[in-house]
């Protein structure tokens, strides 16, 4: 069951997506996304500190986008233990600060409710 955050990101979503469907429908070019992320090359040339889980090079912290995408995917990375869970939660409290993300979450059992 989806969450009212959830419906509220998917109602843009789709608002987005119909307006550059009509965009394109009156014969104009949709402008591409503000932020187009980071390419492949460019993340494979981050060092490992610069994940949140660096033994898989996994949510990269590189901006406070990246912090939030992090945070939204952190429960989706399989493969790691509680342990460095754990850590991977520091790495990403501590890259929040640096790029002024407010977390309402203290720790990352909190995010499973």
């Amino acid at each position: 069951m989806a969450t009212t955050k959830q419906k509220k990101a998917a109602r843009r979503n789709l608002e987005k997506a119909r307006a550059a469907q009509q965009t394109r429908a009156e014969g104009r070019r949709a402008t591409a996304r503000s932020s187009p992320g980071m390419s492949t090359s460019q993340k494979n040339d981050l060092p490992d500190s610069a994940f949140a889980f660096p033994g898989e090079r996994k949510e990269p912290l590189t901006d406070a986008r990246h912090v939030r995408n992090a945070v939204a995917r952190f429960q989706q990375v399989e493969g790691v233990s509680d342990a460095e869970r754990d850590r991977a939660w520091q790495r990403i409290r501590r890259a929040a600060d640096r790029f002024d993300v407010e977390l309402s979450e203290q720790d990352w059992r909190e995010l499973r409710r």
